[in-house]
């Protein structure tokens, strides 16, 4: 095990050399791209806040409709760093509704994304591997692939919702 001095020495190094500065940006700015590519084709959405750039770990920007928001729930769409995939979750504004919403999922037998372990500590109710391996060679198909797949998952959940 490493001692903090000598990560923040590699931290430095790695630094130094550029390559983390510029993924780091290339990621950030895709995911502000997808997020304006979503505000310009779906209307029918809006999405709350800004994009979160986090520390490395994970980096999204959230979307909702009238139905999620009258539920107080929302989609996020995620960047996990570390094992370099994009995800799509399903989110409460608070954990109350997270632990209500994934109880009535639960309860109703609904499996078309399977729910998360247990809420406890969760950040969603549902996560969905969208892209695995993401090609950033070619932006215009990664974002379309994570637009529809996204989208796939709004109108499923949204379904769903409707009918319960």
């Amino acid at each position: 095990m490493s001692s903090l001095n000598q990560d923040l020495s590699e931290y430095r190094n790695q630094l130094q050399r550029g390559h983390i500065q510029r993924a780091y940006r290339a990621v950030i700015d895709m995911l502000n791209k997808l997020r304006i590519q979503f505000k310009d084709h779906h209307p029918e959405y809006t999405f709350p806040g800004s994009l979160y750039a986090g520390y490395m770990d994970m980096s999204y920007f959230s979307i909702t409709n009238k139905e999620l928001k009258a539920r107080e729930l929302k989609i996020a769409v995620v960047f996990l760093h570390e094992a370099f995939r994009f995800e799509v979750w399903l989110a409460g504004v608070n954990k109350q509704v997270q632990a209500q919403t994934w109880q009535m999922i639960r309860e109703k037998g609904w499996t078309k994304y399977p729910l998360v372990t247990s809420v406890q500590g969760a950040d969603a109710i549902i996560e969905h591997i969208l892209v695995v391996e993401p090609d950033f060679s070619d932006l215009a198909a990664l974002t379309a692939q994570i637009e529809s797949k996204t989208v796939d998952f709004i109108k499923e959940f949204t379904t769903f919702l409707t009918q319960n």
